[in-house]
């Protein structure tokens, strides 16, 4: 394939929460969780995949798996046909869980094609991948995070696509609960219904521009910010334990935990104490400081059994690329 300017590259994807909370289908943060992709030309027009972590023995290891879909489309969306591919995976981010792995894969599979034909993802091409990338998967509230990091608002546009990036408050500090049950994307959807109250509409769209401020530069509003009447409860059947955490956290602690996504993971929007505020001193601002000196032990006993707690920090790059070990 003559065109193909490199013939490897290694793609690091972030996993990702949406929503969280208010800003459903629209706002979604970068997590510091990362999979990893290698991915090299072949010869002849053979896939092979190789996946280590999450998913493996799993997932399909030929031509369906979701990254080679994604990269193949990416070619083809170039004029170019696709290329036989080594796929090598090595997966971190839990599947089903919420956490953005379909998103992972898509954005992987669309950034190496787009690296492997002399492009820059992580650069000047960058909108390209954000954008083929959500019509893949459909809806841009994951996309959008994992291709460009931070804090994000996405949305669909006369033009297409369109997404802004902020960097989020440097006070927050993510704690994703990771059950082990998983919940597909599709029947979370389903249990939607077709339409809601306007006034938790109204309400909704309040919060979600309040959680906007919250997240980039006022924290302690987090608990306020992060309300949702759209989803989380025409949703808390599926995922009862999910449901029944997220309120012990926020009615008897005060802290901002959310639905992560379609669940049933919960995500914890923690803050770090300032010097001299009175979040730090113990008053009355919700932060993770007020469940005890070691917040992941004490969101765990809250938890309890068959849940993973797991501190995260907020990815401020997206995705990454690079060229491959030998």
């Amino acid at each position: 394939m003559p065109q193909t300017r490199r013939s490897a590259v290694h793609v690091r994807t972030p996993a990702t929460s949406a929503n969280l909370g208010p800003g459903f289908d629209a706002l979604g943060l970068a997590l510091a969780l990362h999979d990893e992709v290698t991915v090299r030309v072949r010869d002849d027009d053979r896939v092979t995949v190789r996946v280590e972590g999450e998913g493996a023995g799993e997932l399909p290891a030929d031509a369906s798996h979701l990254v080679v879909r994604a990269a193949r489309a990416a070619f083809e969306a170039a004029g170019e046909r696709p290329p036989g591919l080594d796929l090598h995976c090595r997966n971190r981010i839990p599947h089903g869980r919420g956490l953005g792995s379909s998103a992972s894969a898509i954005v992987a599979g669309v950034s190496a094609a787009t690296a492997l034909l002399g492009g820059d993802p992580a650069a000047g091409d960058r909108d390209r991948v954000f954008e083929l990338a959500a019509d893949i998967e459909g809806h841009p509230d994951n996309v959008a995070p994992c291709v460009y990091g931070g804090f994000t608002v996405a949305w669909r546009g006369a033009g297409g696509w369109r997404a802004l990036s902020m960097a989020a408050s440097p006070l927050l500090r993510p704690v994703a609960c990771v059950p082990d049950q998983r919940l597909s994307t599709e029947r979370a959807r389903g249990l939607l219904p077709p339409t809601v109250p306007h006034a938790d509409a109204a309400f909704t769209a309040g919060r979600a521009a309040l959680l906007v401020a919250a997240v980039t530069a006022r924290p302690e509003l987090l608990l306020e910010a992060t309300e949702d009447r759209l989803h989380e409860s025409y949703r808390a059947a599926a995922m009862p334990a999910s449901a029944e955490l997220v309120r012990r956290l926020r009615e008897r602690d005060g802290v901002p935990a959310v639905i992560s996504g379609a669940g049933p993971t919960v995500l914890v929007l923690g803050r770090a104490p300032e010097t001299g505020s009175p979040g730090a001193e113990g008053g009355a601002a919700p932060d993770l400081t007020q469940i005890s000196a070691g917040p992941a032990d004490s969101i765990g006993e809250r938890a309890g059994t068959g849940w993973h707690i797991r501190p995260l920090r907020i990815d401020p790059a997206g995705v990454c690329i690079s060229s491959p070990r030998s």
